[in-house]
């Protein structure tokens, strides 16, 4: 029916335009933490001089070790070799790590890709914005996202792994669909339109206490 695929895609643009805004927003968070922590340079310099100046080495030793903690807090936390999916996958782990969730990454990609950035962001914040909310109906010990990416031949290779209260979910008509309830969804359809229109491929494994989705896009 024309006017279901119409209201279809207007809920799959909200969904888009919401999702660009939030990530922006993140990336934003994760820039004015980085300035703060330039701004307040200068007196780092001044304290470490006055101890310099007393002579104090177990004093600069100590100090420099909490700046170093401090730096590691704002410092670009992955470095995949491509810029935007740095700049999307570092504000998406800052978020997850600021909810006390475990994120182990490990990803390698080439700095030039056909993908789109906005296809690149809708796919990889779609992925970590359904593992964040998984993680958060566990207790923070058990809360863990792992993430692996690297190219294939030709074909970008990404896995997103998230523990998850769930148990093993059944596929209808060969998909999994959104547990949030009605009116919700939308960031699934839109991955998979994705992957259809780069002729890419997609799966989803569900086991208890894990969801997996993995992902192959030509480039």
């Amino acid at each position: 029916m024309i006017w279901l695929d119409k209201l279809i895609d207007k809920r799959i643009a909200e969904y888009q335009s919401n999702l660009l805004a939030t990530h922006y927003a993140e990336v934003e968070n994760m820039y004015l933490q980085t300035r703060g922590w330039r701004h307040d340079y200068r007196n780092h310099i001044q304290v470490l001089n006055s101890y310099a100046e007393m002579g104090d080495l177990e004093s600069i030793k100590a100090y420099l070790k909490e700046l170093s903690i401090d730096l590691a807090s704002v410092d670009t936390v992955l470095k995949t070799g491509n810029k935007m999916t740095d700049v999307i996958l570092n504000s998406k782990i800052s978020l997850a790590r600021s909810q006390n969730i475990t994120v182990m990454a490990d990803a390698h990609v080439p700095v030039s890709l056909t993908t789109s950035e906005i296809d690149l962001c809708i796919i990889i914040g779609n992925l970590f914005d359904n593992a964040i909310e998984a993680c958060m109906q566990l207790p923070e010990q058990e809360r863990m996202i792992r993430i692996y990416m690297e190219m294939k031949n030709t074909q970008l290779y990404m896995s997103f792994t998230n523990t998850t209260a769930q148990k093993k979910q059944r596929k209808e008509a060969g998909r999994f669909h959104s547990t949030k309830g009605a009116g919700h969804g939308y960031g699934l359809v839109r991955t998979d339109t994705i992957i259809e229109r780069h002729q890419g491929y997609i799966n989803r494994n569900s086991e208890d206490g894990a969801f997996t989705t993995e992902i192959l896009l030509p480039q």
